[in-house]
């Protein structure tokens, strides 16, 4: 169970192989984002996040922990990065461990649509006509999100 916050690029096979180094379950889930070419007001050159360090680890960590016990994962790795990255550039990723797939898709998941709506990541678009716009969150989004409440593994 780990999460790491870093404004440098990452591997994710080197990842995988953090998260699968200790034994034990049988399914793996993972999910890689990575900053998108294009959002509604144009061609994406890059993407900029800010965060607030403390914060951003404790809500992380307490994410993961609620898959964690929801999901009966055996093991989770959250990777965040942070600072300006290009377009194409790996943002996030997640790896789980448990018993079985069911839980390993639906922990990764859960992760994922918590990170979208609750880390505290400030997110600005930067297009390449030079405009720069700030990410306001999505309703489909916190609705996905919401959606965790009633479900059970």
């Amino acid at each position: 169970m780990s999460v790491i916050v870093l404004s440098e690029a990452f591997e994710a096979l080197d990842q995988q192989r953090i998260l699968l180094s200790d034994r034990g379950g049988a399914a793996v889930a993972t999910f890689t984002g990575y900053v998108r070419d294009l959002c509604e007001q144009g061609n994406v050159r890059a993407l900029e996040l800010e965060h607030y360090p403390g914060m951003t680890q404790r809500s992380l960590e307490d994410i993961g922990a609620a898959a964690e016990s929801k999901f009966a994962l055996k093991r989770w790795r959250i990777v965040h990065r942070y600072g300006l990255l290009s377009e194409g550039e790996a943002i996030v990723w997640v790896g789980v461990v448990a018993d079985h797939r069911g839980e390993a898709f639906s922990g990764c998941e859960f992760i994922m649509d918590h990170l979208k709506t609750q880390a505290p990541f400030w997110k600005r678009e930067h297009l390449t006509d030079g405009r720069a716009h700030w990410v306001a969150a999505k309703d489909a989004d916190t609705r996905q999100q919401q959606t965790w409440q009633e479900h059970s593994p």
